[in-house]
Parts: structure tokens; C-alpha cells; sequence
């Protein structure tokens, strides 16, 4: 295992999806690997033209990347990262070899497998409103409500699995309930989505999604809590087609008061394809793994 700290201010470099497990699992990974992945130098970027969009047309695109997706099966390398932001350091985990299923409308799981050997790290599904995680090593199984109390000292023991459902699918506003805002900011180069919830007789913020202005493919994307604290902090980069629709190859998920933070190389991705199916998302108790109620 290898290990780096990054001094305060710069940016954080290796990025739920496994808030509860991560730290069950960290123990247990592989020495860590290399992993390689397209960028875009500031350079060539600056030398597209700015495109024009309104409101409506930003949130066509977001019906054009949600809607069509009834499912998908990603395979992915998953690497963590524990954060500490008061002193501005992370410490980089292990790449995993990751496998991602979702069907609407909250079915989600991961499973994280040794690279090399091959052998399942950690298991887990979610249906959006209980979870269930699987870990072999520690012939551990753990069964929870997503939105169990934070009991832990240890942040990465917090994890749901939605956390990372979260970041994973862009949806666009709901007109029942939410009033949308833009802001064009020229001078970044940058269209904000900015998705405000009704909450009774209050409006709270709920999301901010950014479209980069000179290929409109969404950059970036953060969801807020009640009081306006930053919940989660997505960046999405290298945009690909598969199955017809486009996805980001590339996720980089911070939870910064989690103290934890996620990258996920999206390797190959299957769009509505008959191999995901409910019984895909049915995780039973080992026999011989010990069994912890959370609630």
C-alpha cells in the first residue's frame, strides 16, 4: 500500500462510492496502481468558442443524458482517498477493480474486487432506502437504513450507498418542485444550473450544476443539505458515447465533511442492458459471516 500527503492548497487528486466499507476495506487492498486517464490542457481549451445556451436548453441536455438511462453495469477502477482538511492533506488508498449496477429508480450496487487476485474486497446493494454490505475478508455482513444516524468517529464508516448514486446519475429539475436559476459566468467559461427545492413555504438550494460553455457537456455538479452545506462535489470530465447516450468516463467525487473522497475510471459502460436485472440486486447473509444491525 502507498501513501501521500498533498500540501493545503492544492487540489486533492485521487478520488459513495463506499462510505460505510471503505475503511473495513483498506486493510485488506493490494499495493496501490498506476491509473491513466484523458485530459484537456487549459491551452487547447481556451481555444474553443464560447457557445450560446439558455436555461431551457441547458436542462434538454440533462433530459438528454437521464431520461433514456432504465439501467446500466459499469466496470470501473475505484480509487479512495481519506481527507483532512484542516491540515489540507489526503491519503491515497489502493485502486480496486469496481462493478457498478443501477436500475431505476434506486436499485444500486458495487462490488469491488483484488485486481490482481481477483477475490471480492466488499459487496454491497441499496434500494434507496436500506442497505446491505458483504465483506469477505472480515466475514462481516452489515444491514442498515440509508439514513441511519452517523455514529462513527472513522467519517468512511458513514458511507450509504446512495452517496454515490448520488453522484452517478445528473437528473434534471423536477418542475413540480423545483424553480430553476442561470448564471452565466463568462469570464470562467461556465453555465450554472443553479436548482432551487420548494420546502413548504421556504425555498432551499438543492443543487448547482455546471455546463462548461465551450463544449456543454457538464462539468461539475453539487448537492446541498437543508442549510446550504455542501453535501457532496462531483467533476465530470472526459465525456464519451456508449449505447447511444453520453456518460462521463471520468467521476471525481469529494464529500468533503465526510473527510473522504472517490475517483471512479469509468472502463466499459452498458446502458438498459438485459443483464441487469432485480435479481442482480438481491445480496444474502454468508454463513459463516457475522451479522450488524444498523439503524
Amino acid at each position: 500500500m502507498k501513501t501521500g500527503n498533498r500540501p493545503s492548497g492544492m487540489r486533492l487528486s485521487r478520488t459513495a462510492s463506499l462510505r460505510f466499507v471503505l475503511c473495513l476495506a483498506l486493510a485488506i487492498l493490494p499495493a496501490c496502481l498506476v491509473r491513466r486517464r484523458t485530459v484537456v490542457s487549459p491551452a487547447a481549451r481556451q481555444t474553443l468558442p464560447l457557445l450560446t445556451a439558455s436555461k431551457e436548453q441547458l436542462i434538454q441536455r440533462l433530459h438528454g443524458i437521464s431520461d433514456p438511462i432504465r439501467s446500466f453495469l459499469m466496470t470501473a477502477d475505484l480509487s479512495p482517498s481519506i481527507l483532512n482538511p484542516a491540515k489540507g492533506i489526503a491519503t491515497d488508498y489502493a485502486t480496486v477493480s469496481a462493478y457498478v449496477l443501477f436500475q431505476r429508480p434506486a436499485d444500486i450496487r458495487v462490488l469491488a474486487k483484488d485486481p490482481v487476485l481477483g477475490s471480492t474486497i466488499f459487496d454491497m446493494v441499496s434500494d434507496g432506502t436500506q442497505f446491505r454490505v458483504s465483506i469477505p475478508p472480515k466475514k462481516r455482513f452489515i444491514i442498515g437504513n440509508d439514513n441511519a444516524p452517523e455514529t462513527s468517529g472513522n467519517k468512511l464508516e458513514n458511507l450509504r450507498p446512495n452517496a454515490l448514486l448520488t453522484s452517478l446519475m445528473i437528473y434534471p429539475p423536477n418542475p413540480e418542485t423545483d424553480v430553476t436559476l442561470l448564471e452565466n459566468d463568462n469570464e470562467r467559461a461556465v453555465y450554472i444550473l443553479l436548482i432551487v427545492r420548494r420546502d413548504q413555504n421556504q425555498f432551499v438550494l438543492a443543487r448547482q450544476v455546471y455546463f462548461d460553455g465551450r463544449t456543454l457537456h457538464v462539468s461539475r455538479q453539487k448537492t446541498f443539505n437543508a442549510i446550504g452545506g455542501i453535501v457532496s462535489d462531483t467533476k465530470y470530465s472526459d465525456w464519451k458515447v456508449y449505447d447511444g447516450i453520453p456518460y462521463p468516463s471520468g467521476i471525481d467525487i469529494q464529500r468533503l465533511r465526510d473527510n473522504y473522497e472517490v475517483q471512479l475510471s469509468v472502463m466499459s459502460m452498458r446502458f438498459n442492458t438485459p443483464q441487469v436485472t432485480p435479481s442482480k440486486f438481491v445480496l444474502e447473509q454468508p454463513p459463516d459471516a457475522e451479522l450488524q444491525m444498523l439503524k
